[in-house]
């Protein structure tokens, strides 16, 4: 009987390196990338609601967290279970490539905003108001409080953030999503090919930890934050987003709009505040974070 493999988070490879004392052949290690079927189920029914590359590992927070961001489940209350496909019409590579989500109920949920997310994910011609908008149609409102975070301590969690990123520090081809409270503690870093994946498998093991919403804390990505990012930690309840790069205009849009902090091109001594600079000590801006 073969024994069933799970596909790891890197893998070697062999390069060759050119520099100006020439070229030599050496080993090195490669981020993984393969696919993940997401599937939900309740009772009888089954769909199938995203297929995203990814880095293996975590993918059961990957899972959840996406259906938290989608709105599909609100709380680790309405997840019954998580498993790796064991369909039989699988083969043994692909069974790690899909997940199972059973939700508690005998029906599904109403999943037309995911699939309308997912569309539009991959498509052009919405226009930002109208997403704002589908964000307040979705129930969201502005965060309110959350922590107040000292200016000098902001610099110091991207060194902290990839002194936690293992398989980075072995290839240099991840992404990174940290979650820190607001002395500056990382409670847990995920790290994925994608950015989004990244988040998704944060805020999923917040959720299946107990801790959402993330009104005390700080989320912290390696790479530029979009509107997706931020879609994210709203609707995880994360006031203060942090990015080592540069947001967008619509991300910029959505803190201002949902009342939460949004810091930019984290690096060294110095940053950005795009929006709600109230929680960032000293205050440089009016108390509205405008």
């Amino acid at each position: 009987m073969s024994t069933v493999v799970r596909p790891g988070s890197q893998r070697p490879a062999t390069v060759w390196t050119y520099s100006p004392e020439g070229a030599r052949r050496r080993s090195d290690r490669l981020a993984t990338e393969e696919p993940l079927e997401i599937r939900v189920r309740a009772g009888a029914e089954r769909r199938t609601v995203a297929v995203t590359m990814r880095t293996p590992g975590a993918d059961f927070e990957l899972a959840t967290g996406l259906l938290l961001a989608e709105g599909v489940v609100r709380g680790r209350a309405d997840v019954a279970r998580i498993t790796y496909c064991v369909d039989r019409d699988l083969s043994e590579e692909q069974r790690f490539n899909v997940v199972n989500v059973d939700l508690r109920g005998t029906a599904l949920p109403d999943l037309s905003s995911l699939e309308r997310t997912l569309i539009a994910s991959s498509a052009c011609g919405v226009c930002g108001k109208a997403t704002l908008d589908s964000l307040r149609a979705d129930g969201l409102v502005p965060l309110e409080g959350g922590p107040v975070v000292d200016a000098r301590l902001l610099p110091e969690l991207p060194a902290r953030l990839r002194a936690a990123q293992e398989v980075f520090a072995a290839t240099g081809g991840l992404h990174a999503a940290g979650l820190f409270d607001p002395s500056g503690e990382l409670l847990a870093v995920r790290e994925d090919v994608g950015r989004h994946n990244a988040v998704d498998k944060l805020m999923g093991w917040a959720l299946m930890s107990g801790r959402i919403p993330l009104t005390d804390h700080l989320v912290l990505v390696s790479g530029r934050a979009g509107y997706e990012i931020l879609q994210k930690c709203l609707v995880a309840g994360a006031p203060v987003v942090c990015s080592v790069s540069a947001p967008s205009s619509l991300a910029v849009d959505v803190a201002r709009d949902f009342g939460m902090t949004l810091v930019g091109f984290l690096r060294r001594d110095r940053f950005n505040v795009y929006a709600g600079a109230h929680r960032v000590a000293p205050k440089a801006a009016p108390s509205n974070g405008r």
